[in-house]
C-alpha cells in the first residue's frame, strides 16, 4: 500500500494540505510531499484533489499476504491511571476462547508506566504472553505514539486477531493501527466468533439502526481487527495457577514524536458510579420533562449505590452529559438492575441495556415498547414514583 504525487499534474495548490487532518502534506517548489511517517492513508486527500488527480494511493497486486505466517490472538489492554480497565478483562476472556478454538496462544498488550505488576497479573487472566512497553510518556493515552507502539507489535508478532474494547481509547487509535498495517476492521462488535474450517474471524455488529446484525470477515487481511463493546462478554476469572511469558519494552521517550499536548486532565465529578462498571443503573429520558427533574434520577442512584444512565434525547436535550448515555449510540451496559424511568425504548437505547439481569420500566403510556422487554412495568409518572422508591429504599436500608 502506497501513496504519490504526480509532479507532472500537481500545481500546488494546497487543496490536499488543507484536507489532510495529520498534518501530513506540505507544499514545496509548488508541489505536494507527502510524510509517509504521519499519512494513514485515509485518503482525504484523494478527495480534495480530485479535480487534478495528482495524488494516488496504490496497492502492490504482487505482493500477497501469506496467512500462515501470522499466528495467535493478540489483545490490547487498555489501562486508565496506572490501572486495567474492565473492558480488557473481556477482551481476555474472549481472546482466550478464540485462542483456544484455533489451538494458537494469546498475547496481550500493555502500554502504560510503571505497570510491571499489572502486566504480570494479565498472565493470571489468560495470557500466555504479555508484551509490555514502559515508559513514563506512555502513562496518558495519546493516539499517535499508541498506535505507532502497536503497529510496531503487530509488525514484529504478526498476531492474526487483535481485539480492542470499543471504548474512546479503542476507537481512537485502533482504525489507524488496521489503516496502517492493512488490517482488516470490523468495528463495535457485539460478538465474536470464529470459522474454523477457514481459520476467519467472524465479527458480528448491529447495522442499519440496530435492525440487523451484520457478521463481517477478512479473509485477505491480516491481522482480522475487531473493537468490541464494553459490557456484551464475559470477563476473564482469575487463575494464580497460570504461567506465561512478559516481555518489557522500554521505550525511548526521544522516539516519541506527538503532534499534541496534554494541558490539563479536568475529572467529571460525579457522587454515583460510572454506567459500564455500575450493577445498577437508573436512567432517565425524555419523560423526565427537564434537566432539574434528574435530581429524581440522582438521589435514588444514590439511595441504591448506583449509576445514573440517560436516553439519547435527554444528552440531546442538554439535561445530562454525554458520558451517561446508554444505547447504540452511547454505552452499552449490563447492571444486575436497570430502572428505566421516562424512557420510551427506542430500538437505539434497548441495544445499549437489554442484556441487564433485571429491568423495571416507569411510563405514563402503557404502550411504550420499553414494557416489551421489561421484567417489571409500572404505569405511571415517573416524577411521582421515583420520591415515594427513593424514600422507601432509604427507609428500607
Amino acid at each position: 500500500m502506497g501513496i504519490q504525487v504526480s509532479l507532472e499534474k500537481c500545481i500546488g495548490c494546497s487543496l490536499c494540505v488543507r484536507s489532510c487532518a495529520l498534518g501530513a502534506i506540505t507544499v514545496v517548489e509548488k508541489k505536494a510531499v507527502i510524510d509517509t511517517a504521519k499519512c494513514n492513508l485515509c485518503a482525504a486527500c484523494l478527495e480534495a484533489c480530485k479535480k487534478y488527480q495528482a495524488i494516488t494511493i496504490t496497492k502492490d497486486s504482487s505482493v500477497k499476504i501469506d496467512v500462515n505466517d501470522w499466528k495467535g490472538v493478540a489483545v490490547f489492554a487498555e489501562q486508565h491511571e496506572g490501572k486495567v480497565a474492565g473492558v480488557s478483562f473481556e477482551m481476555l476472556g474472549e481472546g482466550r476462547k478464540l485462542a483456544d478454538q484455533l489451538g494458537e496462544k494469546l498475547i496481550a498488550v500493555l502500554l502504560g508506566s510503571g505497570m510491571e505488576a499489572a502486566a504480570g497479573d494479565l498472565v493470571k487472566f489468560g495470557a500466555d504472553k504479555v508484551v509490555y512497553f514502559d515508559s513514563p510518556e506512555l502513562a496518558r493515552f495519546r493516539d499517535d505514539t499508541y498506535a505507532a507502539l502497536m503497529c510496531e507489535f503487530v509488525d514484529a508478532d504478526k498476531p492474526a486477531i487483535l481485539l480492542a474494547g470499543a471504548s474512546a481509547i479503542g476507537r481512537s487509535f485502533i482504525p489507524k493501527v488496521a489503516a496502517r498495517v492493512w488490517g482488516g476492521l470490523t468495528a463495535d462488535c457485539t460478538k465474536l466468533d470464529i470459522d474454523t474450517e477457514k481459520r476467519l474471524l467472524l465479527g458480528t455488529r448491529p447495522a442499519f439502526g440496530g435492525n440487523l446484525m451484520a457478521t463481517i470477515i477478512a479473509p485477505h487481511h491480516r491481522p482480522q481487527i475487531a473493537t468490541v463493546r464494553h459490557k456484551v462478554m464475559k470477563a476473564a476469572v482469575r487463575d494464580d495457577s497460570r504461567t506465561g511469558e512478559v516481555v518489557v519494552k522500554k521505550v525511548d521517550a526521544g522516539k516519541i514524536i506527538e503532534r499534541t499536548k496534554i494541558l490539563d486532565f479536568v475529572k467529571e465529578v460525579e457522587s454515583t458510579v460510572n454506567i459500564t462498571e455500575a450493577d445498577i443503573i437508573v436512567s432517565g429520558g425524555r419523560g423526565m420533562g427537564k434537566a432539574e427533574n434528574f435530581s429524581y434520577i440522582r438521589d435514588l442512584a444514590e439511595a441504591l449505590g448506583g449509576a445514573v444512565g440517560a436516553s439519547r434525547a435527554a444528552v440531546d436535550a442538554g439535561w445530562i452529559p454525554y458520558s451517561h448515555q446508554v444505547g447504540q449510540t452511547g454505552k452499552t451496559v449490563c447492571p444486575k438492575l436497570y430502572i428505566a424511568c421516562g424512557i420510551s425504548g427506542s430500538v437505539q437505547h434497548m441495544a445499549g441495556m437489554q442484556s441487564s439481569d433485571f429491568i423495571i420500566a416507569i411510563n405514563k403510556d402503557p404502550a411504550a415498547d420499553i414494557f416489551q422487554i421489561a421484567n417489571l412495568g409500572l404505569v405511571g409518572d415517573a416524577l411521582q414514583v421515583l420520591p415515594e422508591l427513593t424514600k422507601a429504599f432509604k427507609e428500607r436500608k
